[in-house]
This record gives C-alpha cells, sequence and structure tokens, in this order.
C-alpha cells in the first residue's frame, strides 16, 4: 500500500524512534504517548486490521505479542503494562494497518476508554 503511514515507516522512508526490529515486526515509539512507555508493534507485512488476517498471518500475530512480551521485561513493566489493539475507526484505529499499543511506566486506570 503506498499512502500507508505505517509502511513507510517500515520503508525507513519517515523517521521512527525504533526499539525493536526484525524480518516480521517493528516496534517504535508513539509520537503522541500517553505512558511513559508507549510503543507501537506493527507487521511488516500490510494489514488493515485484525479482521483481515488469515491462519497465514498466524506466525506474525504470534510475533508481534512475544515482541510486547520480550519489550515489557526490557523496559521492566511487568506489573505496570497494557496491550491494546484496536479494530475500526470507532475504536480509535486512526491509521489502518494493524498495530498494537504497549503502554507502561503508570498506573493504568480501568475501563481505559
Amino acid at each position: 500500500m503506498t499512502d500507508c503511514l505505517f509502511c513507510s515507516i517500515v520503508k525507513k522512508e519517515i523517521p521512527s524512534k525504533l526499539v525493536f526490529e526484525n524480518d516480521l515486526v517493528l516496534a517504535f515509539r508513539d509520537i503522541n504517548p500517553q505512558a511513559p512507555h508507549h510503543i507501537l508493534i506493527i507487521p511488516k507485512k500490510h494489514i488493515a486490521g485484525l479482521l483481515e488476517t488469515n491462519s497465514e498471518d498466524n506466525l506474525i500475530l504470534a510475533e508481534m505479542y512475544q515482541t510486547a512480551k520480550s519489550l515489557i521485561r526490557e523496559f521492566g513493566i511487568e506489573n505496570s503494562s497494557r496491550l491494546v489493539l484496536n479494530q475500526g475507526r470507532q475504536a480509535g484505529q486512526s491509521v489502518m494497518h494493524l498495530h498494537m499499543h504497549l503502554l507502561g511506566g503508570r498506573d493504568l486506570t480501568w475501563p481505559p476508554g
């Protein structure tokens, strides 16, 4: 997809504060952080949202969660972290490229929104 913000970040056309990268996923700091640690974890493959995934994407989805687990440990936020995956504009998905928010480093209240 040529006009996708996150695809441009994957291609390094737009700079980001990268915290992790491998063959399947990229993780970078959110430009509008809602917590001391606010990381976006995205697949390198363009997938619009969770409902557009299929069984061929299971490895990507697993890698996104494994990346989150590693970053939670790396940043020492085992007791103050949350994963958020919004599906659709009404849920707050502003970029139509599957992404997971990792938030942590402060008290996180419930309900979130």
